[in-house]
């Protein structure tokens, strides 16, 4: 059995190919607001429990509804403020159950990208023709409700089979966020065609430092502009990504938002920053610097 699934392969930070962004920039920011449906009664998966307590979860539901009802409207607010457009990593059954939302992000040109159907649904257990539906799907219900052709993916709750990347290749998907090794864009080892891994940071995403660092808000703030101040600087040697994960039930808490505002305030007033989505990111990255990149790559194994 192999060691792990190579969907990578090692590549040391230093000595890489230089990578320039857009007018000189340093840091490729995006910000990538999960916009997220949560079943209060989905199917059973047999791998994992989409509620901690038995049906009905009615807090932890309605919880996750607060986001939708509320806090992705807070959080919209603040990030026109600072002209920051979002890269909605998108639960897409929420456009047929909120298309007011959809609406809102389409007349601000935020990108989307596919989040899986439901966030209750997990890809454990699936087989091919199961996962190849849940892509199309998503391809063609973002086509029709938004006119994008969706080029990105996070797996639904973070969940995968040891096929997806491959597929995502197939269906000529751009970028997959469900890499976590690096600050800058990396090719993905897949079976044909091609694929990156776009820096989506667990580390400041608003659910993990809320609910597993059990941080406060001016902490998650200062957190934001730390991870921002050292890619600033390493920036200055090859271009780097940071990428703000959200989730409006997290972040879109009246208490939160000064916080979060005031990370926005700081990083978008440093000149040599791109404020950009993933999509844009990834299509400049495979223009300028894929073939490179890979070529760098098998040139270290000797390949």
């Amino acid at each position: 059995m192999k060691p792990d699934l190579e969907l990578y392969d090692y590549w040391p930070y230093e000595k890489r190919p230089k990578i320039e962004w857009p007018n000189g920039a340093k840091v490729a920011f995006w910000v990538a607001p999960n916009i997220e449906f949560y079943e209060i009664n989905p199917p059973i998966n047999p791998k994992r429990n989409p509620w901690p307590r038995p049906f009905p979860d009615v807090n932890l539901y309605s919880n996750r509804d607060y986001g939708n009802r509320v806090g992705h409207w807070r959080m919209m607010e603040v990030m026109d403020k600072y002209n920051v457009r979002g890269s909605i990593s998108l639960s897409v059954a929420l456009i047929e159950h909120h298309p007011e939302i959809i609406k809102e992000c389409v007349d601000r040109n935020w990108e989307f990208f596919s989040h899986g159907i439901y966030n209750t649904r997990y890809s454990y257990e699936m087989n091919e023709a199961q996962e190849r539906a849940i892509m199309e799907d998503s391809i063609e219900t973002v086509q029709k409700a938004t006119g994008q052709r969706i080029v990105g993916w996070l797996a639904p709750a973070l969940t995968h089979t040891e096929r997806t990347m491959d597929l995502l290749a197939e269906y000529q998907f751009l970028y997959t966020c469900d890499l976590f090794q690096d600050d800058q864009p990396q090719p993905v080892n897949v079976k044909s065609g091609r694929l990156i891994s776009m820096p989506y940071s667990l580390e400041i995403n608003d659910i993990i430092v809320y609910n597993s660092y059990l941080a406060t808000p001016r902490r998650y703030g200062q957190m934001i502009k730390d991870q921002f101040d050292q890619l600033y600087e390493e920036g200055k040697e090859s271009g780097t990504v940071m990428c703000i994960p959200l989730h409006a039930y997290a972040v879109g808490h009246p208490h939160r938002m000064a916080a979060f505002e005031e990370a926005l305030d700081y990083i978008t007033s440093k000149e040599g920053v791109w404020v950009t989505t993933a999509r844009e990111i990834a299509e400049y990255y495979f223009e300028n610097y894929y073939d490179t990149c890979a070529a760098d790559i098998a040139a270290r194994k000797g390949g």
